[in-house]
């Protein structure tokens, strides 16, 4: 008579996912088939521990994230961390994001491809648009940037320190 993969007998009712192994105490996977600790086998095997798994995990949905392998049934915790917020209060300054780092170094990338030995033609073709754009993106974010970060003071005095 062949052996059954089926589990005979499965606790549905224990939320668990963790329990003590017989041998050596330790807290273990419930639905592993051997200890992670001694080797002990929990399961007569894999196949009977994944069955026996699906059965408890199908008997409440809101067990539906748990793994064989986890020790506690997984919650969904949304995590929102407002790093502006967070470097302030740590007197952190953020500048605000740019996109002219980017502009500089495409400028950069054609400054380069200028000193490869091709001919003279491509070579000052190349170092012109390099240099057309490696300056557009300094003047964006030297100029442009810096303006919209730091407002000029429009009082028009003199100033006491």
């Amino acid at each position: 008579m062949a052996a059954s993969k089926q589990p005979r007998y499965v606790d549905v009712s224990n939320p668990s996912l963790a329990v003590e192994c017989p041998r050596c105490g330790l807290l273990t996977p419930r639905f592993l088939d051997l200890c992670r600790n001694c080797g002990y086998k929990l399961w007569p095997s894999s196949y009977v521990a994944s069955a026996a798994f699906k059965a408890w995990r199908d008997a409440d949905p809101a067990r539906a994230a748990a793994s064989r392998y986890d020790m506690e049934i997984p919650h969904h915790v949304e995590l929102v961390i407002d790093y502006e917020a967070k470097a302030h209060e740590l007197g952190i300054h953020m500048p605000p994001p740019s996109n002219w780092p980017f502009v500089i170094c495409a400028g950069a990338l054609f400054l380069s491809l200028a000193a490869i030995p091709f001919s003279a033609a491509v070579r000052i073709t190349l170092a012109l648009i390099g240099g057309v754009i490696f300056l557009v993106g300094v003047v964006g974010w030297v100029l442009v940037e810096d303006v919209k970060m730091f407002p000029a003071d429009e009082t028009g005095g003199e100033v006491h320190s």
